[in-house]
């Protein structure tokens, strides 16, 4: 079942290997998707390696590391109305790019949907499925699954207009917990962000912490409140990172990135209407 409705969009860096084997594994999915490689500066051969993969993947090289941004390439480079994303150790499951084209094509006002993720060789599930299975947010009349303000980047399929209407990923936030301003960002527009679990990725991380992740993830968070929340709410976020910062090394890292990061922030800030806030306050409740 051939499909020429979703392309396949992945971001990589230095991970060569890794990417060969999701294309290894993306070609052989019965929708044989186009498929779509932003290389964000690589320095291992990963472009050349690509653009060499029976796949024939389109290979996109800025020439340097773009972050999450490189989604957004991908996304205005794509020719079909729907992008599912990967990153070089995500793939999707048989059918499920059929699956969720489907649903887009039925819900017309359906912009993002999150799979149900299965983690590792053993498949096991990914805590954020529950989380997001569980989301007390009511349900749209015009949209399938459970509607949410957060999802997994390696692991949603979106609709292209809807994506770039939004704005797609935030030049401020570069990298790391980017997804919940494109969820509010999606949702103010009027779009619906559903957790779909008939639609499945695969992930298989390499085990551990990557360095700095952590960080990064505290960063975007607050600056994520700056650019859409509510005064209170950015500096009750700000006061408790910079509580953290004076015991924790990587606190202290991220403080001072969002405090470089912040004029920016104040200049895009853009405040949520009232009742994607309510439900932004309804999910922290939760």
């Amino acid at each position: 079942m051939p499909t020429d409705r979703v392309t396949v969009a992945l971001i990589t860096r230095n991970r060569r290997q890794g990417l060969l084997h999701t294309l290894d594994r993306l070609a052989a999915l019965p929708e044989r998707p186009p498929l779509l490689v932003v290389d964000n500066g690589s320095r291992d051969g990963t472009a050349e390696a690509a653009r060499a993969h029976p796949a024939q993947p389109r290979v996109l090289t800025p020439g340097r590391n773009l972050g999450a941004l490189g989604r957004n390439l991908a996304v205005r480079h794509a020719v079909t109305p729907y992008v599912a994303f990967s990153d070089d150790d995500s793939w999707w499951a048989p059918g499920a790019l059929e699956r969720a084209a489907d649903l887009l094509d039925r819900h017309p006002r359906l912009g993002l949907l999150a799979a149900r993720t299965l983690v590792g060789p053993e498949h096991h599930e990914d805590p954020l499925n529950a989380v997001l299975a569980h989301s007390p947010l009511p349900a749209r009349t015009d949209a399938p699954g459970v509607p949410v303000l957060g999802f997994l980047a390696c692991a949603a399929v979106t609709r292209k207009s809807a994506f770039l209407a939004a704005g797609g990923y935030h030049r401020v936030l570069f990298f790391g917990c980017e997804e919940t301003l494109l969820a509010y960002d999606l949702t103010a527009s009027g779009w619906a962000v559903v957790h779909e679990p008939s639609v499945v990725a695969h992930h298989h991380p390499e085990p551990g912490e990557r360095p700095g992740r952590r960080g990064l993830q505290h960063r975007n968070a607050v600056l994520t409140h700056w650019l859409r929340r509510p005064l209170p709410v950015a500096l009750r976020g700000t006061v408790a990172l910079a509580a953290a910062a004076r015991r924790d090394a990587e606190a202290r890292t991220a403080l001072w990135g969002t405090l470089a990061r912040l004029p920016a922030a104040l200049r895009d800030r853009r405040p949520l209407p009232g009742d994607v806030e309510r439900a932004a306050c309804a999910l922290e409740r939760g």
